[in-house]
């Protein structure tokens, strides 16, 4: 069969994805630019001129094309769920074009979720000995699938933010998922997985490299890219805890293995979540506290930044594959323990670069504020900050004279809060 073909030399499969995404990425930016899906220039992006936002589109293509045709023998089994992946996609589009309310784009979610866990029976059933439990019933099992694909789509959804970043995640983690289904003999699982890297090279080539055909994700390409790698992830716990792989392969810390893997995105939306409510803000208050933001802060361009999170991520992929054995407590706490450590150490440095720039007199990152800040409270905001650390600048004094106290106070935050 042709499919046993790809399956012994899996690369082919991406390579024909991405030669499908080629293709089609000079349709998607002309349909994109006719059509006027655009991003424009504002404060919480970097990018100069009118950017399509549909990448998403590309990638859909490409990835489905590609599994539909290599797989056409298994359509039936796997119907729902890609009826699941086409209701994700055409939500993220429908966003892209008309900016959806977080509650429309929740349902939505829900939907294609109905389609994967309640249809096609995807989801997450056993433990795997986590507090002494083993499997549990379908009730709790449908609420937690629903509750872990949920925070890993909006995970990676809230991750894409600057150049590449999401992309080269989803490539790192299909990567990873591509080699282990290929280990236990998982073909149709690994031909996805392989499909998927495909499609998200071509966009990440555009993303990153392109100058007058750049093209952004938009949420048709990270919802989508989260609601396949929750497949995987639910797929990998499956077989694991009822132990359909061999041996060799078993993993004992399914979960922790699949958090430390998934753990830059998972951390940075759990620890921008809790700083918000802590600071009494709501938890989908946009601001500039997101993991890329910090790195940025530090003088990183967005390639740059774009590296240090994937070489971070192969640091996690590296523990979770050398803890896969340990007890789920065990590895959890160990990734728990290095997410804490690495912020820890950034917000250090993030301190010490708005230190210096406040010695230069410039105004320091402000990584809390949200973006649409007008310019007089961004005024404000530098003006107090130089005031609790002594600066004398007159003529900012002057100028903010008559600002009340209690406002001050509200507008500033200070830049170590975790």
């Amino acid at each position: 069969m042709i499919s046993q073909f790809f399956f012994t030399y899996p690369p082919l499969v991406g390579l024909i994805s991405f030669f499908i995404g080629w293709a089609a990425m000079p349709i998607v930016l002309k349909i994109a630019k006719a059509k006027h899906f655009v991003v424009k220039p504002n404060k919480r992006t970097s990018h100069k001129g009118e950017v399509p936002n549909i990448g998403g589109l590309d990638i859909f293509f490409s990835f489905m094309l590609t599994y539909m045709v290599f797989e056409y023998n298994h359509l039936q089994e796997y119907q729902f769920l890609l009826i699941g992946i086409f209701v994700i996609f055409l939500i993220g589009f429908v966003d892209d074009i008309l900016d959806l309310t977080p509650l429309s784009k929740l349902l939505g979610e829900i939907l294609a979720g109905v389609a994967m866990i309640g249809f096609s029976d995807i989801r997450i059933s056993h433990l795997h000995g986590f507090l002494g439990i083993g499997e549990i019933n379908v009730y709790l099992s449908y609420a937690l699938s629903f509750f872990v694909l949920i925070a890993i789509i909006n995970a990676l959804n809230l991750i894409d933010g600057i150049d590449g970043l999401a992309s080269g995640l989803g490539i790192l983690y299909s990567l990873f998922f591509a080699f282990y289904f290929y280990l236990i003999g998982q073909r149709e699982w690994m031909l996805m997985a392989c499909a998927l890297v495909g499609s998200l090279s071509v966009f990440f080539i555009y993303n990153v490299s392109g100058k007058k055909n750049k093209i952004f994700m938009g949420d048709s390409g990270s919802l989508l890219l989260g609601f396949v790698i929750s497949c995987f992830v639910f797929h990998v716990c499956e077989i694991n805890a009822y132990h359909q792989v061999p041996e060799a392969f078993h993993m004992r810390a399914t979960p922790a293995v699949m958090i430390c893997v998934l753990s830059v995105p998972l951390f940075d939306m759990a620890r921008v979540a809790l700083t918000r409510i802590k600071h009494h803000k709501s938890p989908f208050l946009p601001d500039r506290n997101h993991i890329h933001h910090l790195l940025l802060s530090t003088g990183l361009n967005h390639l740059q930044t774009t590296c240090v999170l994937l070489a971070v991520s192969v640091l996690f992929i590296a523990l979770a594959i050398v803890g896969r054995n340990w007890s789920i407590w065990l590895l959890f706490g160990a990734d728990l323990l290095l997410c804490t450590l690495l912020t820890y150490i950034l917000w250090r440095v993030v301190d010490k670069k708005n230190k210096e720039r406040i010695e230069r007199g410039e105004a320091p990152t402000d990584n809390t504020q949200p973006p649409a800040a007008d310019f007089d409270d961004d005024i404000a905001h530098i003006s107090d900050i130089n005031a609790n650390h002594g600066a004398k600048s007159e003529h900012r004094s002057a100028n903010l004279s008559t600002e009340s106290e209690p406002a001050k106070q509200d507008k500033h935050i200070n830049s170590r809060q975790l």
